[in-house]
């Protein structure tokens, strides 16, 4: 439940927590999937698709860290708009000390983000799975 995720240091680490709650749910994980192109025709991957629960739901995930205050915060508003063209439904999941409080307040706002540390009972919704 929220709350209970350890800190995280980097991309890859935050990619390894989704991957390894999401094993934990019982849901099957697939990373780097490749799907189609971006907004400026970059080749398209995925970081983390799930797929489980009753309905056989399918949902990607961005997974975006960030230490410090950089670079990632300003691309964050085009990974939201990226989404919007996945052929299936997805959010990012972010973690670290480097997102201002404004644009946590953004990603949230949008629908389409969630942090770490709340993401088991997002899953546990949206995948139709027991609530703890």
């Amino acid at each position: 439940m929220a709350g209970k995720a350890k800190a995280v240091s980097s991309g890859s680490a935050l990619t390894k927590k989704v991957r390894t709650l999401a094993e934990k749910l019982g849901l099957e994980v697939h990373e780097q999937f490749r799907v189609g192109h971006r907004l400026w025709g970059a080749g398209r991957r995925i970081d983390v698709i799930l797929k489980g629960g009753p309905n056989s739901k399918t949902l990607g995930i961005e997974c975006k860290f960030q230490k410090k205050s950089g670079t990632v915060e300003e691309k964050i508003p085009t990974t939201i708009r990226d989404i919007e063209a996945w052929p299936i439904d997805g959010i990012v999941v972010f973690s670290g000390e480097g997102f201002t409080e404004n644009m946590k307040a953004f990603l949230i706002s949008t629908g389409k983000a969630i942090e770490l540390k709340d993401l088991e009972p997002w899953l546990r919704l949206y995948f139709g799975l027991p609530l703890e």
